[in-house]
């Protein structure tokens, strides 16, 4: 589902035209950072957190572009993110943005059962702290 709007019955005319949501910002930012790097070489998740830089700005766009490489090692799988301005999202997509609330909102039970579920233990702490950085910069997740 590409398109922007979606039709429902209920008006006069027999349809009433309401706009989606779209995913969020911080799925938008993944995807097109998932875009920008997917040529780039393989980055081992433990390993990957040495290359954040002191700078700000440097560390954050750093954060999200190894968390989306360093996702398929921690999934097991490759994780699929849809293009960016894409109103759908993907089970991986919304299985991050509930990861991702939850860290922000500091909410221990919902962050445990979902990395129990789908991530192994050893790479629970990595996960973390790279979504962890990623969500810090967006305000609406």
């Amino acid at each position: 589902m590409t398109s922007a709007l979606q039709c429902r019955h209920g008006s006069e005319s027999g349809f009433e035209t309401q706009a989606l949501a779209g995913p969020g910002p911080l799925i938008d930012h993944l995807r097109h950072v998932a875009r920008d790097a997917r040529c780039k070489s393989y980055v081992d998740l433990f390993g990957a957190c040495a290359t954040l830089s002191v700078n700000g700005h440097v560390a954050r766009y750093a954060a999200s572009e190894i968390l989306v490489r360093c996702l398929s090692q921690a999934l097991g799988r490759r994780p699929i993110l849809f293009r960016d301005g894409e109103c759908e999202t993907s089970f991986d997509e919304d299985w991050l943005m509930s990861l991702a609330r939850s860290i922000k909102t500091n909410d221990q039970a919902s962050t445990t059962f979902l990395l129990h579920s789908r991530v192994p233990k050893h790479a629970h702490r990595n996960l973390v702290f790279l979504l962890g950085t990623v969500a810090d910069n967006f305000a609406r997740i």
